[in-house]
């Protein structure tokens, strides 16, 4: 992987930039606002009974205590981005929504120290941050700002904690993930045991307002049944779709390029469609690539724009007129399977990929409808 920047970004729906930390957008989502509001009603009974007489003052306050707190999240976030950076691969955003806030990562870790590395320094810097402001809180006095320092020590402290819980999607559970996978040598197995982790914290979440009032003495209310029952949702939902995915990624291996191809007839690119056609069908060809006059491929015919050409034009056009230019990307080593064939097609969408030996040599077409029926049967 490299630091390359994307050529463009495409935000998603409901969210809007507010800047870039080490060339990474930072993203705002709508839902933000609902908990910011959320914060700055609950924080204002005691923002006036710390100050008395502020007025309406008093949630403009606690809303200036969430976007304090939310800077601290984006510390949180803007550490997992530094340190994916550090080992090659590109961060496209930083996300601040609802529930704290994402990093998007380009790529997966490709051994189990960069897993751990970028997933730990997460919750170290949430902790970090819930230490200095507790250092703070010996030398500020009395007032609002030192309500601010307490809650913004408590809430990172409490973050760095719970985002360290073995379980998927939280931070720890990724640990969890690349420590099972450096001592079983599978990452899918990795990712499987995290995921059950996470289940069972989601249970856990779920069943703790009932456990709330013989812990701590203060029975649950309506909003502490909803809480944990999104937050429950959240992990379920994430754990089950890690290990989802894992299962479908253990059967990749199976999709191998070399075996999927079609046999290729290479042709002018200004020879007759009508002529290319019959070559392939006299040779058994179930593609056709276009070279120049010195051999070097430049095209792959495209089988839907060749059916859609009536036969009466074909004898009339050139092959070139129905295939698709060798862009960057649309020519693979005939080697590459699994996770790397899906990554490539990713990048790169087209119905037809050239696949050439490591002497450039022309093995064959690979299809992506052979791809995607070959994927299809790697699930069940």
């Amino acid at each position: 992987m490299s630091d390359r920047e994307p050529q463009q970004r495409t935000r998603p729906p409901g969210t809007f930039k507010v800047g870039t930390i080490a060339g990474s957008d930072v993203l705002v989502s709508s839902t933000w606002f609902l908990v910011a509001g959320l914060i700055a009603i609950v924080m204002a009974p005691r923002v006036e009974a710390v100050s008395p007489g502020l007025g309406p003052l008093k949630y403009v306050a606690g809303l200036a205590f969430a976007v304090v707190l939310y800077l601290s999240v984006l510390l949180h976030e803007a550490s997992h981005a530094l340190m994916a950076r550090r080992f090659g691969f590109p961060v496209t955003s930083i996300t601040l929504h609802f529930l704290g806030g994402m990093t998007s990562i380009e790529g997966e870790a490709r051994r189990p120290r960069q897993e751990f590395w970028i997933a730990v320094v997460g919750p170290l810097t949430s902790l970090a941050v819930g230490g200095a402001a507790v250092g703070l809180w010996f030398v500020t006095p009395d007032g609002l700002l030192l309500m601010a320092v307490e809650g913004l020590a408590g809430a990172n402290l409490l973050v760095g904690v719970l985002n360290l819980i073995p379980g998927l999607p939280l931070d720890g559970g990724r640990v969890l993930k690349s420590l099972v996978w450096g001592v079983t040598g599978n990452v899918h197995r990795g990712t499987l045991v995290a995921g059950w982790g996470g289940r069972l914290t989601a249970v856990a979440v779920l069943g703790w307002p009932l456990l709330q009032e013989r812990v701590l003495g203060t029975p649950p209310e309506i909003l502490d049944f909803l809480l944990a029952f999104i937050v429950s949702a959240f992990l379920w939902s994430g754990s089950t779709a890690a290990m989802a995915s894992a299962r479908i990624r253990s059967r990749l291996p199976s999709i191998v390029a070399r075996e999927l191809a079609r046999r290729t007839l290479a042709v002018p690119d200004d020879l007759p469609l009508a002529e290319a056609v019959r070559r392939a069908q006299d040779a058994h060809a179930g593609s056709i690539v276009t070279t120049t006059t010195g051999g070097r491929p430049v095209g792959v015919v495209n089988e839907a724009a060749l059916l859609a050409t009536p036969e009466d034009r074909r004898p009339w056009v050139a092959v070139s007129t129905v295939a698709r230019t060798l862009e960057d990307g649309l020519t693979l080593p005939a080697t590459i399977t699994g996770e790397d064939l899906i990554s490539a097609i990713n990048r790169k969408p087209s119905a037809e990929y050239l696949l050439v030996e490591e002497d450039g040599a022309i093995y064959g077409v690979l299809s992506t409808a052979d791809v995607d029926k070959a994927f299809r049967q790697a699930q069940h």
